[in-house]
């Protein structure tokens, strides 16, 4: 008997143009996709694992119909929109349980200490407050209180930059010496 012919060798398939293309899609569309992941508060690892999904979905969709998909980058960003949705509803209907009705809960009265040391504390600041000598309680209240800059503070007092500063430290140390900070 005579040997079996030996069976040509196969040449290398050539890959599918359709996995060709999905390749430069994926090597075009990877890196813009995590960043618009990380964008909207996925961390590293979800932004890779949410472009593996969306790219899934749109060889699943190019499965289902080839060629429907005119634009490959616009339906990859639009199922990425999708994904961040489905996401954060998924989130709220886990988060449900979470949330407790106040009138359920024990809520703890006001510590009584506390609220009279902050009683005497705002006693005492006033006292000191009231020791002031009027320019220099005007600028510190117009800084503190009113929320001004010492620049639109000087404008109005018609004292420089410098003369508010001043007044301010003597205003900040006598306080801090009234109240028993230093």
């Amino acid at each position: 008997m005579s040997e079996p012919a030996a069976r040509p060798a196969k040449p290398p398939t050539e890959p599918q143009p359709r996995a060709v293309k999905l390749d430069v899609l994926f090597r075009d569309q990877q890196h813009s996709l995590t960043r618009f992941f990380t964008r909207y508060r996925a961390g590293n690892d979800d932004a890779r694992d949410l472009t593996q999904q969306a790219f899934l979905h749109y060889t699943q969709a190019e499965e289902r119909s080839p060629g429907a998909v005119s634009k490959p980058e616009a339906f990859l960003r639009q199922i990425a929109r999708n994904l961040l949705r489905n996401r954060a509803r998924t989130a709220a209907r886990h988060h449900q349980h979470d949330h407790v009705v106040a009138d359920d809960e024990m809520i703890a009265g006001a510590d009584e200490v506390r609220r009279l040391e902050a009683r005497d504390g705002l006693a005492r600041i006033e006292a000191a407050l009231k020791k002031l000598k009027p320019k220099t309680r005007e600028i510190f209240l117009a800084h503190r209180l009113d929320g001004m800059s010492y620049a639109e503070i000087a404008e109005v007092t018609g004292l420089s930059i410098k003369g508010v500063e001043k007044q301010m430290s003597k205003a900040i140390a006598h306080i801090d010496r009234c109240v028993g900070r230093t």
